[in-house]
């Protein structure tokens, strides 16, 4: 059989199938490599025509990795082939018997279901539900070519990002944009005369200090919001001072900016900019809000009305008035940092100055609240509190050593990917100043510092964190949690009982017993479909809602939602860790419903490596997959997910001119922490882009969670067995909906 012949529908199937029809690339290499050395020689690959051609590094051999990128590419160029012929009609897809003929590997002209592992697709073509698909069946249902829906979509409206994800104000994460810390003891200088401290006035609950400069455009556009927010808020106990951007403008326009614009805040000057090279401001429209104890809790835009090259009729996100609301009810935003299109600041680099020692309450307690209370605290997920300075005192030891390798806070892509310009919004890694100040107290005498100083404690609702759903799903009886052992994943389906569809924007999955559930995965049923509970391949379709320790929600911006068929059913996968004592858990999600059709459908779906072999006592075996995109995308997240002999998981891209970039590095994965990773700004991919992912295991005595170091690993549920999936987030532009008009 000619090589070509049995790789080629492997292309096609992997556009044509789900992720998981693309392992029969590696299932037929194997078919080839007779003597199984892991390469195709000799008269192993006949013709040699073939072999030359992917024999990519030119030694007579041809690995399975070679294999692969030839695949890739000739996918890139059937993919620009197809596109060339946009306009002219459908294109023919492959002939529904040659596909047929590729997965009967036995060639017994039936499939069954070790052949079509698709679960879905096998209950669609086995019309008579005796267990094999025949070739009759399968032109019943599809045709005798592959319809063009299951092929590249070449039809699929291309996709840009939305305006305000381009030039607006986007998310940053909020420890390097400086929140939490203390605001400078520096004073401002009054326009007309005298002295201002960043500090709230009297009894104020907060203090906006927000950056202006007449002569640019974007100011002169937020000067009525400015004068709306303070009628808004100057009753309910915040404090504005406007500060004339450097270099300054003449003292006539500075005067006549909060004339024109009916300000009767204070206006203050900041002629050498010390207060902005404090701040280390970026834009004439930046604005930072201090609570009472003068710590940093928003710093970022005050709206997303305007921005560079666009105008909106409304705002659709109003960042300074959420950030306002929260600290009112003493609590902490949800959004704390953002970027803040305005007219860019020239400023050089604050001077090193001789650093004060830290001290607990002017220091260390922010460090905490920003970085660890969210968990370690009364009733959070941490096993203790670090809430006060004796909480400290006593696990010492334990911060240290936690923080010192990298394990706390949780987060695990690569330095190269965190940073002041991280490229991740809920980037949770502990800022490398503040893990200085740190270690260097903890070093010291430990000192408490004046009570004076000290930030305000951190609240926290009770209750929803979405606030109050429109709809509640529980589990329909609880789960019992032994005391000891392991547990095999729990899958229970529960019925929505939705009469029409609904829009998603928010949802948040709680557990009664937060202590036993490791991390939950739940997927949509359409009406009329079957979770696949027993299919080993059940975790590699996508998932629709997740559940990690610490990431419990999900919100999503105006004009973005999932959707909720009607009729359809929620798939609960959950993963109990006994901890020593009995229990029960009746987990139950939550959601939040917007009225109208949004403009972006999301998904996330799973490009999954179900062809996995780890081999006994091996200590770095590397897998990899590749998934091309049958359309444009817009990727907005991803989350890695292995079992305990995951050791490393990596993202890369090849776009169609050829070039390859590193979406996500997490160089030590840890199965305790399955972390979503969220782009502060989604990225758009040509359709013919490549995807691949790359896993390193560790199958070797030396990995201590390890079950069994002599047992070759397959792909599997259990935590014995091992997965492979690299989920990622996208948005689809809704057909419905005009983009145009977003």
């Amino acid at each position: 059989m000619k090589l070509r012949i049995i790789l080629f529908p492997c292309l096609l199937l992997t556009a044509a199938f789900p992720l998981r029809s693309a392992g029969l690339l590696d299932e037929k290499f194997r078919d080839l490599d007779k003597n199984g050395d892991g390469v195709l020689s000799g008269d192993e690959l006949n013709p040699a025509p073939y072999l030359k051609q992917m024999d990519l590094n030119g030694d007579g051999k041809v690995t399975q990795e070679e294999a692969r990128e030839s695949m890739a590419k000739m996918g890139r160029k059937a993919f620009q082939e197809l596109r060339s012929r946009r306009g002219g009609g459908d294109a023919p897809g492959p002939r529904t018997e040659d596909v047929f003929q590729e997965l009967d590997r036995n060639h017994d002209g039936k499939l069954t279901p070790d052949e079509l592992k698709d679960g879905s697709w096998f209950k669609k073509l086995d019309r008579n539900n005796d267990g094999a698909v025949t070739i009759e069946e399968a032109l019943s249902v599809i045709g005798e070519r592959l319809p063009k829906k299951y092929l590249p979509d070449a039809d699929a409206p291309p996709i840009t990002a939305p305006v305000e994800l381009q030039e607006g104000p986007h998310v940053v994460p909020a420890s390097e944009a400086g929140v939490g810390r203390i605001a400078p003891d520096i004073s401002l200088k009054k326009f007309d005369g005298g002295s201002l401290k960043l500090a709230p006035a009297g009894d104020n609950k907060a203090l906006v200090l927000g950056f202006f400069s007449a002569t640019c455009p974007l100011s002169g556009k937020l000067g009525p919001e400015m004068a709306r927010l303070e009628k808004d808020y100057s009753d309910k106990g915040v404090t504005f001072i406007w500060v004339s951007a450097p270099p300054s403008s003449s003292a006539s326009e500075i005067a006549n900016f909060p004339k024109s614009h009916q300000l009767k805040s204070p206006v203050a000057q900041d002629d050498d900019g010390a207060v902005a090279k404090a701040l280390q401001v970026t834009t004439t429209t930046e604005v930072f809000v201090f609570e009472a104890a003068r710590t940093l809790i928003y710093r970022g835009a005050i709206n997303d009305q305007y921005g560079i090259g666009y105008a909106l009729d409304a705002p659709k996100h109003v960042f300074l008035r959420d950030a306002l609301d929260a600290v009112l009810r003493g609590e902490t935003p949800a959004i704390a940092a953002t970027t803040a299109p305005g007219c860019a600041l020239d400023l050089p680099a604050p001077k090193e100055t001789t650093r004060t020692p830290a001290t607990y309450h002017r220091d260390i307690a922010r460090i905490m609240n920003q970085n660890c209370v969210e968990c370690h605290r009364a009733g959070g997920l941490a096993p203790f509190s670090l809430t006060s300075y004796d909480d400290l005192i006593e696990h010492a030891g334990m911060i240290r050593k936690q923080i010192d390798r990298g394990a706390m806070p949780p987060w695990f892509a690569s330095n190269e990917q965190s940073g002041a310009h991280a490229v991740f919004a809920n980037d949770s890694s502990l800022p490398e100043a503040d893990k200085t100040t740190l270690f260097a107290w903890l070093n010291s005498d430990r000192s408490k510092g004046e009570t004076t100083d000290a930030p305000l404690p951190r609240k926290f609702p009770e209750g929803w964190l979405i606030g109050k759903p429109d709809l509640v799903i529980q589990l329909p009886r609880p789960v019992a949690i032994k005391a000891e052992g392991t547990m095999p994943y729990q899958n229970i389906t529960v019925p929505v009982n939705n009469s029409e569809d609904r829009w998603v924007q928010a949802y948040e999955v709680v557990p009664t017993d937060r202590r036993v559930v490791h991390h939950v995965i739940v997927r949509l049923v359409e009406k009329g479909g079957h979770p696949s509970r027993e299919d080993g391949n059940s975790g590699s379709e996508g998932l629709w809602a997740a559940y990690v320790p610490g990431n419990s929600t999900r919100i999503l911006p105006d004009g973005y939602a999932k959707k909720l068929p009607a009729g359809a059913s929620l798939h609960f996968q959950i993963h109990y860790t006994p901890n020593g004592k009995a229990t029960e858990d009746q987990l139950k999600i939550g959601l939040k419903f917007v009225t109208k059709p949004p403009q972006y459908i999301v998904h996330v779906d799973g490009i999954a490596n179900l062809r996995l072999r780890i081999p006994p006592n091996d200590a770095n075996h590397v897998e990899t997959f590749t998934r091309i995109f049958p359309r444009d995308m817009m990727i907005s997240g991803f989350m890695p997910h292995m079992h305990v002999r995951g050791k490393s998981f990596k993202y890369e891209i090849t776009t169609p001119d050829g070039k390859t970039e590193t979406l996500l590095d997490v160089p030590r994965f840890d199965f305790n922490w399955q972390l979503q990773y969220r782009l502060a700004q989604p990225r758009v991919f040509q359709r013919g882009s490549t995807m691949k992912i790359t896993a390193v295991f560790d199958n070797s005595s030396g990995n201590k969670a390890n079950p069994d170091p002599t047992k070759t690993v397959h792909w599997g549920q259990q935590t014995y067995d091992e997965m492979m999936i690299g989920y990622v987030e996208h948005f689809v532009p809704n057909r419905d909906v005009n983009v145009a008009a977003h």
